[in-house]
């Protein structure tokens, strides 16, 4: 159930500069309770570095604004300390551990929990919804599928139990059926009622699993909203689903 009263994240005035570039020109986006927010745009238009800014992985740079989660700044958190507040992210690329094998990844995302068996019930679950990842429970997560990697990326993040999860980019390179079964399991994920950002150039499919949108270009949020009627809105479709 999606709570507007109660902000898990909020950013205000995020500016993120190398150098001269600037690559987000001060923007500001919110993700409510139980919210699945999307945030779209083409390639380059600085999705993934505002995620970054969030998890305060960034390289050397410029940053200026103000990032809250669940109403305390994250200004100076290690990347490292969110998990245990409860902030886990699937980045670009899957970053699995390659090797490690597939149980290994999983019990990694669990390191802040000691609840053993609550743990195993965990692994349990994530075999069930992905067989592929109990067919090759030992196997080095380095010899899976690009796909496979990426099943394995979400599980392990989800085994923290997060509050909010940042994805980003979960259907770049990805087989049709793949990226179906992926969403699939991001829309089941949102229904538990996990806090979501995800980060997608896949604008439809996004749009479709979102209860709100954001529109990147630029650096700039140009547009927002209800993400049915962004779905439906005359630009989205000339822009970005090409309509």
């Amino acid at each position: 159930m999606v709570n507007a009263a109660n902000n898990v994240l909020r950013i205000s005035g995020l500016k993120v500069a190398y150098g001269g570039i600037k690559a987000v020109k001060g923007i500001d986006l919110e993700v409510n309770e139980g919210e699945l927010v999307t945030l779209i745009g083409a390639n380059g238009a600085g999705k993934t570095t505002t995620l970054k800014a969030i998890t305060g992985t960034l390289p050397a740079c410029k940053v200026e604004g103000t990032i809250s989660y669940l109403g305390q700044s994250l200004k100076g958190t290690q990347s490292f300390h969110l998990v245990e507040r409860k902030l886990a992210m699937v980045p670009e690329g899957r970053g699995v551990f390659t090797r490690m094998t597939i149980q290994e990844n999983l019990m990694m995302g669990a390191y802040t929990r000691d609840d053993k068996a609550g743990i195993d019930a965990d692994i349990a679950k994530w075999f069930d919804i992905f067989p592929r990842l109990k067919e090759r429970a030992g196997q080095l997560a380095g010899t899976l599928s690009g796909g496979e990697q990426q099943m394995l990326a979400m599980a392990r993040a989800l085994m923290c139990h997060p509050h909010l999860l940042l994805l980003d980019e979960p259907s770049m390179g990805l087989s049709p059926i793949m990226v179906d079964k992926i969403f699939e399991v991001i829309r089941n994920v949102s229904k538990e009622g996990i806090t979501i950002l995800l980060v997608e150039q896949n604008a439809k499919l996004a749009l479709q699993a979102a209860h709100r949108g954001y529109v990147m270009d630029s650096g700039a949020i140009t547009m927002t909203g209800n993400a049915d009627d962004m779905l439906h809105d005359p630009r989205v479709k000339a822009a970005y689903l090409g309509e």
